[in-house]
């Protein structure tokens, strides 16, 4: 009998993201794949990803999206990129038990902005699309 943290293999291709803040670390773990553009990120939902009618927390679609659109656009910008706009549309509802997969790219590039699109889907069924607005932080000559 599987406990309440017990995770299945992730997606094929999808390895844990180890270098990720504290507060991602406590919301996850959170998983990637690599790809030639953008990013692509994954979490197993559990019950303590839910909130009290057994559905997927609206947070913690949020918090997911935002990491997953800033993995897209630190790759695109190859800077660190600190979230000044987020918008997020929930479309439909998931459950703890099986996966979430979120893809990301970035859709314009700046020397200061990256504006990025992405979305978190379970199986066939998109259950968030997120638009972003990051700041690239960047060391002093870079």
């Amino acid at each position: 009998m599987r406990s309440a943290e017990d995770i299945p293999a992730p997606p094929e291709g999808f390895v844990p993201h180890h270098s990720r803040g504290a507060f991602s670390k406590h919301n996850g773990p959170y998983f990637h794949r690599l790809v030639a553009d953008g990013a692509e990120q994954a979490f197993f939902v559990l019950p303590r990803h839910c909130n009290g009618l057994g559905i997927i927390h609206g947070g913690m679609l949020s918090a997911f999206l935002d990491g997953l659109l800033a993995a897209a656009a630190a790759r695109a910008a190859r800077a660190v990129p600190v979230t000044i706009h987020l918008s997020l549309d929930f479309l439909d509802m998931g459950r703890a038990g099986d996966w979430v997969v979120g893809d990301a790219k970035t859709t314009r590039l700046t020397r200061d902005l990256a504006f990025v699109e992405g979305r978190a889907q379970m199986q066939d069924r998109i259950l968030a699309r997120a638009t972003g607005v990051f700041k690239l932080m960047r060391r002093r000559g870079d």
